[in-house]
């Protein structure tokens, strides 16, 4: 188990971020937050050393923890102290990253937050039952919390299996740009939104606020998912966390990548970035370096920056139910922290 005097404090807190917050409350949110870090090595541990190494393995290769950070920013607005919240936090970091093991198999990813991906490793087989093990500790946690907590851990669940799916078969008959923002409705703004519900409603929260928070959370989390896929375009370096077009060259098709197809500009660079894209993965070096140059520039850069900024103005408009104070604040300042990384 890691102490607290093996985890960098800054790492642990809203202030990491660059937010202008409220000392205090930021104190608060990090105390909640190392005290999750250290339940969670207990909860990834097991009796079988290659299940403990595995199940180890991404959670000591750290990552933003954003949605334990909404568990305990949430809080804020019942009782922040309250002991059920390390538990909650450790519900949704625990499917989050179970969630990473299967998406690595079923992407074939060789690396994850800068390190070899567990199915690499370990194998395909492997890092399937580990994911699995995850879940099940995750599930482990919830019934401890009561059956409200087990009910919306399996809802949850069921929309990331439902967005997976969706993702893997392609839109079929629907719009492909709706096709997508479903799937991330599903796939990352479920569990975010989650993770802001159990939040409000461990801390004691009336209703009312814990549904606004949940609301909140769904749209912080379509905010979150679509700008990390525009950083993978505009970053110069690896701000992303992975070199920038690795989206392009795997012919991932993002929401600019999209708006790019869905055009109908004449414009010679717009039909030239069309005529690139939908050749598929892009991974000769000289076509997808003007590819890249070429999306960076274009209107669906732009219009995809508007609908990543239009998100986070509805996740700021679900907090109005919300008292004012630092904590609604810091959940504003959140909004555009995420939304504006991308510029």
């Amino acid at each position: 188990m890691v102490s607290t005097g093996d985890l960098t404090p800054p790492e642990l807190a809203l202030s990491s971020l660059g937010l202008d917050v409220d000392p205090a409350l930021d104190a608060s949110v990090s105390a909640t937050l190392v005290a999750v870090e250290e339940a969670l090595r207990v909860h990834v541990a097991s009796a079988d050393p290659l299940v403990a190494e595995a199940a180890r393995h991404l959670a000591d290769a750290g990552g933003k923890r954003l949605r334990p950070m909404l568990v305990a920013l949430a809080a804020q607005f019942g009782d922040p102290a309250r002991p059920d919240l390390i538990d909650a936090a450790n519900v949704v970091e625990l499917t989050h990253l179970a969630t990473l093991y299967h998406d690595d198999v079923m992407d074939e990813a060789p690396v994850r937050r800068s390190a070899p991906s567990a199915n690499a490793r370990w194998g395909n087989s492997v890092a399937i039952l580990v994911g699995d093990y995850l879940f099940a500790q995750a599930a482990e946690l919830a019934a401890r919390l009561g059956t409200e907590a087990v009910h919306l851990q399996a809802q949850t669940f069921s929309r990331l299996v439902h967005g997976q799916i969706a993702e893997t078969v392609g839109p079929r008959d629907r719009d492909p740009i709706e096709h997508y923002l479903q799937v991330i409705a599903d796939k990352t703004g479920s569990l975010i939104a989650t993770a802001a519900r159990f939040g409000g409603l461990f801390s004691g929260a009336s209703t009312e606020v814990t549904e606004a928070l949940a609301g909140y959370g769904e749209k912080i989390g379509l905010v979150f998912q679509l700008s990390d896929d525009l950083l993978d375009i505009a970053s110069e370096s690896i701000q992303s966390g992975k070199t920038p077009g690795t989206d392009l060259r795997e012919g991932v098709p993002t929401l600019p990548v999209l708006y790019a197809l869905a055009g109908d500009d004449a414009d010679p660079a717009a039909v030239r970035l069309r005529e690139l894209l939908s050749a598929g993965p892009i991974t000769d070096d000289a076509l997808h370096t003007e590819a890249l140059t070429l999306l960076r520039e274009s209107a669906a850069m732009k219009q995809a920056r508007e609908t990543v900024r239009g998100y986070a103005e509805e996740a700021r408009a679900r907090l109005a139910p919300l008292p004012e104070g630092d904590a609604k604040r810091a959940m504003e300042a959140l909004c555009d922290y995420i939304a504006d990384r991308t510029n």
